[in-house]
């Protein structure tokens, strides 16, 4: 049995921690999931679905749970893999992601700034990378100020996914010389990209 200890751990590092997990499994097992709260069990019951694995859960104590998840057909994934000479673009096609805030959703800024930090890391986690990036008005700061998205913008650029912050929205802000991840763009552009787009993402 191979233990995630998720405790005190923010969405979505339970899941991403608990799926990294089990892709890196080499043979059949157990992942026990150990988190302090519902939600967080919720949301790995459905990942492991997701999945098709089997995964059940039981309350320790008022702030402790336990998910069980049974991982089973590791062989037959190994023997299919075998066969694979190169990596697959993870990138999706025509996938559009649109950022104009630093902040998620309406209601409190510090709650709205977490979930876009949260956002963006998970989006390096997914198994389809979207094709482009796009940062305007307040979105600019996410590749240029906050250093924890610009990390992981960086993982996403590294993987071949195209960074671009509206230039206009840099200068306005005061950020143009503090680009750190991606290139300058334009409003022909972003709405090049967006109308040619076979899926706009915008959280």
């Amino acid at each position: 049995m191979i233990e995630v200890n998720a405790m005190g751990k923010q969405c979505p590092l339970p899941v991403i921690e608990t799926k990294k997990t089990i892709e890196e499994l080499t043979q059949d097992d157990t992942v026990q999931v150990r988190v302090d709260n519902e939600i967080a069990v919720q949301n790995v019951m459905k990942m492991a679905k997701h999945k098709g694995l089997e995964a059940s859960s039981q309350k320790i104590s008022k702030d402790e749970f336990l998910v069980q998840i049974e991982v089973t057909g590791i062989g037959e994934k190994k023997a299919v893999e075998e066969g694979i000479q190169c990596q697959p673009d993870r990138r999706g096609n025509g996938t559009v992601v649109v950022l104009s805030s630093d902040c998620m959703g309406t209601g409190d800024e510090s709650l709205g700034k977490q979930l876009m930090k949260g956002f963006v890391f998970a989006l390096t986690k997914q198994d389809q990378l979207p094709a482009k990036v796009i940062m305007y008005n307040r979105g600019a700061f996410l590749s240029s100020e906050n250093e924890d998205t610009i990390q992981d913008l960086k993982t996403l650029e590294a993987q071949g996914v195209e960074i671009l912050t509206c230039g206009t929205c840099l200068n306005h802000y005061g950020l143009a010389d503090k680009l750190a991840v991606g290139s300058v763009t334009n409003m022909y552009e972003i709405a090049e990209s967006m109308t040619t787009a076979t899926l706009i993402v915008k959280p």
